[in-house]
Formats: structure tokens, sequence, C-alpha cells
């Protein structure tokens, strides 16, 4: 087995395998080597987690050749409410006045996830499952990996350009020294799907409290995907709560809007932060998705953002004046992503600092805030192409079309 490749991805999650897709008309001899094989933990039907996909993904993916395939599952949001629990005021966004068919669609992570690794399967990278790396070797020429894994698993592998793709914890990111920076929220979320007795009507509800945000997202069969965000001391008493006392708290929090909350699924919890790695960039090598930048699930960017990040990289390995994995390259990139990513950064941490805070002066301009942005279009425009991921869609993949 030839163990030399042009680009090595590590991890298969979703960013990583769509990586792999983009690139499959590309002339590049590509691998994925992930820890886990696709499937290795399903989850139950009713408790699938589900994402939040922007208007910039859905043209990400049909740029990609595999929207067709994607659609299956989506739920479209045609409807955005905004709201402040305690004070008047909210803003709508709405799709037609985008004049798009949706301003983002939710979607299971488990069906993307099929769709993604059938079509990531017909490109036919090699890959390389269950195998961890264990140590990284990089110079100007290239990278070397150290793997360890089942008897099949080659023990080394060598690429002119390595794809960190393994989460905010990447252990690529930590095997070359590549420095990153934690802000604790002091919250966590909780998650779970639930139904509410009147039908959603394909809209999404963004609920602030004192607290901490509610979004309640549409899905199939008439359920929302809940991102319930408490304090850290909180989640605890949250998680405790037996399914009725616990859809009684939210039903006092969100109010009535879609009738009575009639069924929860299984709450899961996990603590909030930002990790932002000091660079994206190593000895030919680049950080996409959580491994470059893992966001409060708040506004609902991260995967849109590692989706944005999977267009400009493939974008730049259309182009045939770098050499690949060059510093020139790679710099390229780097600038190429400045500008989004510390958008979306400074976006989220915004609406956490400016809606999760009890000051009643505050709280009076949130909800004058609310009103001006529902009425005066330019404001409600620009609040509307920051969700639809429309402001930094500027490559090929992000308008729609395929990369070559």
């Amino acid at each position: 087995m030839d163990n030399t490749y042009d680009i090595v991805i590590i991890g298969g999650g979703l960013i990583g395998t769509s990586l792999a897709v983009a690139l499959r008309d590309l002339p590049y001899r590509v691998a994925v080597v992930d820890a886990y094989p696709f499937g290795a933990e399903k989850q139950p039907a009713y408790d699938d987690r589900a994402l939040a996909l922007s208007y910039s993904s859905s043209q990400i993916f049909r740029g990609m050749g595999v929207w067709e395939q994607v659609l299956t599952g989506l739920t479209p949001i045609n409807t955005i409410h905004i709201s402040d629990k305690g004070h008047f005021g909210a803003t709508r966004l709405h799709a037609e006045q985008e004049k798009v068919p949706a301003l983002g669609y939710l979607v299971e992570s488990r069906v993307l996830g099929a769709h993604l690794h059938e079509a990531m399967a017909a490109s036919s990278p090699d890959y390389i499952t269950p195998a961890k790396v264990v140590a990284v070797d990089a110079d100007d020429k290239g990278v070397e990996l150290q793997l360890e894994g089942g008897d099949n698993i080659p023990k080394t592998l060598s690429c002119k350009l390595l794809v960190a793709a393994d989460g905010a914890n990447s252990t690529i990111r930590q095997l070359m020294g590549v420095e990153a920076s934690r802000h604790d929220y002091e919250q966590s979320a909780v998650i779970a799907n639930v139904t509410p007795e009147k039908t959603h009507q394909n809209i999404a509800y963004e609920r602030f409290t004192t607290k901490g945000p509610i979004a309640l997202l549409p899905m199939t069969k008439n359920r929302c995907s809940l991102v319930w965000t408490f304090p850290k001391e909180d989640v605890a008493r949250g998680m405790a709560l037996d399914d009725g006392a616990f859809l009684q708290e939210l039903q006092e929090a969100f109010g009535y809007r879609l009738g009575r909350f009639l069924k929860v699924g299984k709450r899961t919890g996990f603590p909030l932060a930002l990790v932002k790695s000091q660079s994206i960039l190593a000895q030919n090598t680049v950080f996409i998705g959580n491994a470059a930048q893992s966001l409060h699930p708040v506004a609902g960017q991260g995967l849109n953002l590692g989706l944005r990040d999977v267009a400009q990289l493939v974008e730049l390995l259309t182009k045939k004046e770098h050499t690949l994995g060059s510093v020139d390259q790679l710099n390229t990139y780097q600038d190429a992503r400045q500008a989004d990513r510390e958008a979306v950064m400074h976006y989220t941490n915004t609406l956490i600092s400016v809606f999760c805070n009890d000051s009643f002066l505050l709280g009076h301009a949130r909800a004058s805030g609310l009103m001006l942005f529902d009425r005066i279009a330019p404001l409600r425009r620009l609040l509307s192409r920051q969700g639809m991921g429309a402001r930094f869609s500027h490559t090929r993949l992000a308008r729609g079309l395929p990369p070559l």
C-alpha cells in the first residue's frame, strides 16, 4: 500500500467528511483518518441531535453536488422570531424578504452524516479507521504521521498538506504545539427534542432570558430542537427534573407561542466555552472547523463557519500559483478567513454579553433594539445576512457553484 498522499484529513466528522467530498473532482490523492468508524454510536430516533444549516451552507452543499441528497430529512426555517423575556419588542426575519427559499434548515446530525459518508465513499478517498495519530513530524517538504490502530491500519502516512478537522480538543493541535485559548462562559447547554401542542410552521425561535437564551428550532414530525442555556450552577438541577417539571419550567421561560409543550426526549448537557486556536496554521498544516474555533451555540454558527472554512480551502486548492502545503498557500488561506472568523466570534460574544444580563436599563435598551431591527429594513437585512452566512460567501462553493 502506498502511504504517500497529497492531502490527509484528520477527523471524519461533518467538517472533515465535507472537505473530502468537496475535493473529489480535484487532482489530489486524499486520505481521511478517523478514530471512530461512522455509526459507532447511533442515537435513538426521537433524540437525534439537530443542527442548523445556514442558507450559505446549503449553497456550499449545492456546489459540492450533494444538496439533493442532503435535502432528505431537512426542515426549512422560513421565519426567525427573536424576543427578550420580560420586555416588549421582537425582531422577525423572513425568507421572502431576503428572496431566498429558506433562511436556513434543520437537519439531524445522524442523517447529514450518513449522506456525507455515502458521498465520501463514492468519491473514493482512502478512509483509515479506527486510527489514532500519536506523533507528527513536519518540515517544509511535508508531514509524516505515526498511527495506532487495528491490524489493517498503516503505521505511518506522509502528505504535503495536513488538514486537522479533529474538533475542539484537536490532537493534531496538541502534537504540533499550537496553543488554544479558552473563554469559559460559566454556562451549560441542555439539548433535547420537544413536541409542542401547536404546529411550528417552520419558525425558529430565539428567546433571551436573564439566565440564558432558549432556542427552539423546527424539525420533522412537528418536533422542535431545544437548546436551553443555563448558568453552570443550575444545569445539574435542570437535568435532574422529571419530564413534567422540566417542561413546566420551559413553558414559564418561553411562553405559549407554540401552545403547551407535550413531550421531551432525552436531555444532554454540556459546558459552554469559546475555544480558539492561537493559529490556524502550522508547518504544512491547517486547522479547520472546531479545531480552529469552537463557539457558543447561541446563534448556531459553529458548523456553518466550519463549512465556510472548507469552501475557502477548496477554493485555494483549485489555484495553481502555490505549491501544495507551502507557507504562501497557507498564509493566503489564513488571510482569507480572518474577517469571517473574527466577525462571527464577536457577534456570538456580543449576543451573550448583551442579552444574558439582568440590568434594568440594558433590558429596555435591548427591547428598543429589537423593535428597531424589526422595523428598519437595512438593519433587519444586516441581521439576516449574518445569520444566513451571506456576508462572507464569496467562494464558488458558497455561491452554489462547483469548485472547478
